[in-house]
């Protein structure tokens, strides 16, 4: 029987030219191919970047500061009685145990090690093992010159070593590190009693008001150390992970995720490199950094600039850590996300599953009931709606350790209280309780 479909030679189905989907397949593999390695490459550089660059900050902290040296102590070279591992653990400082040999690993667990010799604590940033402290070439009277990274502030350890020592967790806030009482150690901080014109005595009160967890990245900006009412004008460190997709970063929305990068590397680590922003000039707002000049640093050679896209891109790969099993309560999650995506209406600003705005997140101090200080700090006099997934990671064996950008609301139940009344929201006792089950789970 003669097939009703017409005869195909085999020469001309092979001459049949690809599809434009299978061309477009062909062609792309080298394509993905780069992405894929630009893609890894820069994630590794931005990993090192974050965990190890100082940027050249060593020329300030031990060269000018001379921070190394009262680590040190007079006994190894420096001044002062030093810095023991004990007192560094104490004021947030934490060890990389990766970075530790394993024969000290095993004498740190036998506790075999001395943690109140400030000879220690030097071995341990000779090792590159303190988190956020990178010793660089140089020295002075046998006292190893160190920078600071962005670990200093933005990473923490998982304590599975001992407290305070266990293998990295980057992108944490460390709640635990006290920057005021670090840097008032330091046997030169002329460079900011000169640039805020107070005395010693005034700088080192203001230090101390910082207490763990907070620090003042405006102050050498408008040189407002305390808020009206006397209390502490420091903002608590916020987290590095969780930041894919949001739009402004740090509290008051200041600029976007390498804006900060290099605001801090520039102005607040003493990196040496540039950053600009026109709105800093402002001798209203900011007297100091107009008097400075710190809106426009161009430090050199620039060892920043470069550096700052595989830092975003590094950071912006850090998810939001999962909240461990058996730290919520599972069905009181479930009742609480449906309180907080219909009668909370937390979902009208913190939307799914950023956890913030789409677009433009900044809300003005009157909508959101408080006062405008820390708003009139910034650029934009706004406040900036904070992404939440990983809050639980501010909630330490079962301790809250304060909420909102200066840490006002000392427990998830009194934000909640206080977001209840101001938008007279009706949530009862037991829907505010589901509420935190959902924000400490998510």
């Amino acid at each position: 029987m003669k097939s009703p479909f017409p005869t195909i030679s085999l020469c001309l189905v092979m001459a049949v030219p690809l599809t434009s989907a299978a061309q477009d397949a062909r062609s792309s593999k080298p394509i993905d191919s780069r992405t894929n390695h630009d893609a890894q490459e820069l994630l590794e550089d931005g990993r090192q970047i974050f965990r190890h660059d100082t940027f050249g900050s060593e020329a300030f902290w031990s060269g000018t500061l001379r921070l190394n040296e009262a680590i040190a102590g007079e006994k190894n070279g420096g001044v002062g009685a030093g810095v023991s591992p004990r007192t560094a653990l104490a004021v947030g400082l934490k060890v990389d145990a990766d970075a530790l040999p394993a024969g000290l690993r095993a004498r740190l667990r036998a506790g075999a090690v001395n943690l109140d010799d400030p000879a220690t604590t030097l071995a341990l940033i000779k090792l590159n093992a303190v988190v956020g402290i990178q010793a660089t070439p140089g020295s002075r009277r046998g006292v190893p010159s160190f920078g600071l990274t962005c670990a200093f502030c933005h990473a923490t350890v998982d304590d599975s070593l001992a407290p305070g020592i266990g293998r990295r967790l980057d992108g944490w806030a460390n709640r635990d590190l006290n920057v005021g009482a670090i840097v008032a150690l330091a046997p030169n901080l002329e460079p900011y009693t000169e640039l805020l014109d107070v005395d010693l005595a005034t700088l080192k009160s203001v230090l101390a008001s910082w207490g763990p967890g907070c620090f003042d990245a405006v102050l050498d900006k408008d040189g407002k150390a305390l808020r009206p009412d006397g209390k502490r004008a420091c903002t608590l460190i916020p987290p590095a992970f969780g930041l894919a997709g949001v739009n402004l970063h740090t509290w008051t929305g200041f600029g976007s995720v390498p804006y900060w990068n290099a605001y801090v590397a520039a102005t607040e680590m003493h990196g040496s490199g540039v950053f600009f922003d026109q709105r800093l000039k402002d001798p209203q707002q900011f007297p100091v950094a107009a008097r400075s000049g710190s809106h426009d640093t161009r430090g050199t050679p620039d060892l920043i600039t470069a550096k700052l896209p595989a830092l975003h891109f590094y950071q912006l790969a850090l998810r939001a850590p999962e909240a461990p099993p058996g730290s919520f309560d599972t069905a009181a999650f479930g009742r609480g996300e449906q309180l907080f995506n219909g009668k909370a209406k937390c979902a009208g600003c913190h939307v799914p599953p950023l956890f913030t705005e789409p677009g433009h997140n900044l809300h003005s101090p009157e909508e959101m009931g408080i006062d405008a200080f820390q708003a009139d700090r910034s650029p934009t006099r706004m406040y900036r709606t904070a992404p939440l997934a990983g809050l639980w990671t501010h909630i330490e064996r079962g301790t809250e350790r304060g909420f909102y950008h200066d840490g006002r609301f000392a427990t998830l139940d009194a934000l909640l209280d206080h977001y209840n009344g101001h938008f007279k929201l009706m949530l009862s006792n037991a829907e505010k309780a589901d509420l935190i089950e959902y924000l400490k789970g998510i």
